[in-house]
């Protein structure tokens, strides 16, 4: 990406924004870096969809006789803006301007601009990073502050946080700061991060305890529309699974409420809900449960079930 003299068009998309997002500045940054003035980078998105505007701006002559560096962002809703590109591709192609396209989330890869510059031009997808990649992700950052992580403590921050990068990044500044360059263990994941998919598992798990799949289902497909993986959302639902099984079995136990989480090393937030859940279970269902869950698991990893169909199967099963 470093080479625009040799790409003036660049193609940035994917669902994950905040590396497509980072790349996009150190993009805009070596640009800045060449071109002083910073008089010749515009962005065109949403509002200022327009393409007469965008021709003529990439047509004018600079006053400085820098590159002009033109930022599209999110384009491809615009169908109107995409054929008015197409038909004159080829002039754009050769273009001694910089034009940057930007997309966020999914694109339609059988789009013919999508195709095209996929073709021709510069481009680069950033995909969600699956777990190991995640981990090593995790581990480069917390070694730009200084601080390491024990490998429960990393197991269970992904588990909490998933592939959401954004919030992975801030979670990850956070305990850096508190452990002030000491290692981070299971113990500080479970006293500062508050499970960000959790909200919407507690969700589904409703959805189950009240018997109505359907809502169940439709909650776990918008997951895998956002480009959730599979096994990271069964990896969640064993997790709540597993911890309404602990906080039942208390309960039938009759100890206190406030017991629950030094005995179960739960986030409070999560024995919250988890109370709540748990009853409209029996200790009987949560154990064939988490039986289904296992051999989902298991089908999975055997190779005798795609992911998503062995997950809404589980659901359906339930």
């Amino acid at each position: 990406m470093s080479q625009m003299s040799k790409n003036m068009i660049i193609f940035l998309y994917g669902q994950d924004t905040y590396r497509s997002r980072k790349k996009l500045n150190e993009i805009i940054k070596h640009y800045k870096k060449i071109h002083k003035s910073g008089l010749n980078l515009r962005y065109f998105e949403e509002e200022s969809l327009n393409f007469q505007a965008f021709r003529d701006e990439i047509q004018s002559v600079s006053m400085f006789a820098e590159k002009k560096l033109l930022v599209l962002k999110n384009i491809f809703s615009n169908i109107a803006f995409q054929e008015s590109f197409l038909k004159e591709f080829k002039k754009f192609l050769n273009s001694k301007n910089i034009i940057l396209f930007y997309e966020e989330g999914e694109v339609n890869e059988k789009d013919h601009l999508f195709e095209n510059l996929k073709k021709n031009v510069k481009s680069q997808e950033f995909k969600p990073l699956d777990s190991q990649k995640l981990k090593n992700w995790a581990k480069t950052e917390l070694k730009n502050y200084g601080t390491d992580i024990e490998n429960e403590a990393l197991g269970k921050l992904i588990d909490f946080i998933g592939n959401n990068l954004w919030q992975l990044s801030n979670e990850i500044k956070k305990l850096a700061n508190y452990k002030n360059k000491k290692k981070i263990k299971k113990e500080d994941i479970e006293l500062l991060v508050k499970p960000k998919i959790e909200s919407d598992i507690f969700k589904t798990i409703d959805a189950i305890a009240i018997k109505n799949k359907k809502q169940a289902l439709e909650l776990i497909k918008k997951h895998l529309e956002k480009g959730d993986p599979p096994l990271y959302l069964l990896t969640m639902i064993n997790f709540q699974f597993r911890n309404l099984l602990q906080v039942r079995d208390l309960i039938e136990r009759q100890k206190p409420f406030y017991t629950f989480s030094k005995k179960t090393q739960l986030h409070p937030y999560v024995i919250k809900k988890s109370y709540s859940q748990a009853q409209k279970f029996t200790t009987s269902e949560l154990k064939k449960i988490y039986q289904k869950i296992f051999q989902t698991d298991l089908a999975i990893k055997t190779g005798q079930l795609n992911p998503e169909t062995a997950l809404n199967l589980l659901i359906a099963e339930i």
